[in-house]
């Protein structure tokens, strides 16, 4: 009987390593499913639901790609523009302003920097960036801006109060109670308030806040407060009676306070003396106007009285030696008789 023998026919070896190859093919699935089976065991989901969140995961990240693609674009810019058109032909958009809670200041500083958002949608105002420009203002202390539907801006300022007088290059401007300034004053309206003065003075001010605290019984009387020397306080009072303070705040309190007290007891103020140095704890040294001069007076008028005693004692010694010579001449003559 005849055989075929083809060529190119796989031979036993070929054969053996071609099943070898499944095997191991076989042997890695089985495997490699294994561990993800096992891996899938330990997840609280199943894998129907890690398809879903890869899908989720997939979708997000082409989304953002696209937001990147359409910013680049000026894609959002333009939705906005157009969102902003359509407002502002509804109706929405800025055509009255309402300004609260103005009482000292000059209202058409704040319409000066609102009024330039007139006419433009709401939805499109800048409110963080209006409100920074209206803390610029010197007299405001906090604002607030907010929309009011349709046609509405809304700016509620809280004020900063006036609590002093600085007084500079003979210039006075008014601060608040943390040395801001505020605005510049004729002296008209800086009656009443407490003037201040000296390098540095607007940033001592709570510091003098809490100085007069100290003795709130005079506290009205002070009229002037002098930073000396970037040190120390001199106190001038409503009757131009100066207090010369010591260095230190606990220091100023105790001499303030004592002053107080001893104004309590014997009237100082308003009385002859026109300055008190307190600057030594242990004793005060007051000045009184003219006293000096009244000394030196008395001190004249005590040497010339004394000088005037002296000479009519010497005249009188001289009227006395002179009356006694002829009494002499004459016993002489009546002895020679």
């Amino acid at each position: 009987m005849a055989q075929t023998i083809r060529r190119g026919g796989k031979t036993v070896r070929k054969v053996a390593a071609a099943s070898g190859t499944k095997r191991k093919v076989h042997a890695a699935r089985r495997q490699t499913g294994s561990v993800l089976d096992q891996i899938m065991q330990w997840m609280p989901f199943s894998e129907e639901t890690l398809h879903r969140i890869l899908m989720v995961i997939i979708l997000g990240g082409a989304a953002v790609l696209m937001w990147v693609v359409a910013s680049m674009a000026g894609v959002p810019q333009l939705a906005e523009a157009q969102m902003a058109q359509i407002a502002g032909k509804s109706g929405f958009e800025v055509k009255r302003v309402e300004v609260r809670g103005v009482n000292r200041m000059n209202e058409l500083k704040i319409y000066e920097k609102v009024l330039g958002q007139r006419d433009q949608a709401m939805s499109r105002l800048d409110i963080a960036a209006l409100r920074d420009e209206l803390l610029q203002l010197s007299w405001v202390k906090d604002a607030r801006v907010s929309r009011q539907l349709p046609d509405t801006l809304v700016v509620d300022v809280v004020e900063r109060s006036p609590h002093a007088v600085l007084r500079r290059d003979n210039k006075l401007t008014l601060i608040d109670e943390t040395g801001h300034p505020l605005e510049a004053v004729n002296p008209a309206k800086a009656k009443g308030l407490l003037v201040l003065s000296g390098n540095g003075a607007e940033a001592r001010v709570p510091d003098l806040v809490h100085l007069l605290d100290a003795a709130p019984a005079i506290r009205p009387q002070v009229a002037e407060a002098e930073w000396v020397g970037n040190r120390r306080w001199n106190l001038t009072f409503k009757t131009r009676q100066v207090v010369a303070l010591p260095e230190g705040e606990t220091e100023a309190a105790s001499a303030l306070l004592t002053f107080a007290r001893m104004d309590g007891v014997d009237r100082l103020l308003g009385g002859r003396v026109a300055s008190f140095d307190m600057r030594n704890p242990d004793r005060i040294y007051m000045r009184v106007p003219g006293r000096a001069d009244e000394v030196a007076a008395a001190a004249r008028a005590e040497a010339t009285a004394k000088a005037n005693a002296a000479a009519a004692k010497t005249e009188a010694a001289r009227s006395a030696v002179a009356s006694a010579a002829p009494a002499k001449v004459a016993i002489a003559k009546t002895a020679q008789d």
